[in-house]
């Protein structure tokens, strides 16, 4: 496999370098569908909404859907533990429930209709929130941690790469003992390889961007 090359980009300039990429991007369905991948040192859910405003100035209706809030429930997530890695990087996330409620209705024959969240996060609670309807050419981000690899039908995926130090040095420490599920998703399902984007963010003030181009090298 050909390495990733990656440019070095103005951090503030980042937000409108990934909104260009979206913008100029193809899809078959309702909206684009976006995974904004990384874990949560990374900061997704934040870069997630500094996408907000260029892509609104670009034409484009947006929504922002965290991962968090398609946990499944904490009867499932815990059932071997509050602090099991393997529970952490495979099951956390209800996988059918965000392709029947988000990504299947957006795509491709899908009716447009989509839930915007489905559980809290905090309370563990449903949040009954009603459906939307996306505009036609709408562009959805859902961020998160650990959306690869799991077959799920997104148009674009960007993923946030810390190396091993960095990812150590920024995670709290409540969540250290999630360290090991992000070094078996680096082995496992390779986001610096697969990710249609990769933004490398071990020195926040100093990222860079690998983009692939049709037929081009990753």
């Amino acid at each position: 496999m050909v390495p990733r090359s990656y440019t070095a980009i103005d951090p503030d300039r980042l937000p409108d370098e990934l909104a260009d990429v979206l913008l100029a991007a193809d899809h078959a369905g309702t909206a684009l569908r976006v995974a904004l991948d990384g874990p949560h040192a990374a900061g997704p859910d934040a870069l997630a909404e500094t996408l907000r405003e260029p892509l609104l100035a670009g034409g484009r209706a947006f929504a922002h859907i965290r991962a968090e809030t398609f946990w499944r429930d904490a009867s499932l997530r815990f059932e071997h533990g509050r602090h099991d890695v393997t529970a952490f990087r495979d099951d956390w996330i209800d996988v059918a429930a965000l392709r029947r409620e988000v990504l299947g209705p957006l795509g491709p024959g899908g009716s447009g209709e989509y839930l915007p969240t489905l559980r809290d996060p905090t309370t563990n609670r449903t949040t009954r929130e009603p459906r939307r309807t996306a505009a036609p050419g709408s562009i959805v981000i859902v961020s998160g941690e650990l959306l690869l690899g799991r077959d799920l039908p997104f148009d674009v995926a960007i993923h946030l790469a810390l190396g091993p130090a960095a990812r150590a040095r920024r995670t709290p420490e409540e969540w250290a003992w999630t360290l090991p599920a992000f070094e078996d998703y680096d082995r496992g399902v390779d986001p610096l390889a697969t990710a249609d984007v990769v933004v490398r963010l071990d020195d926040p003030r100093h990222p860079a961007i690998s983009r692939l181009t049709p037929g081009g090298p990753r």
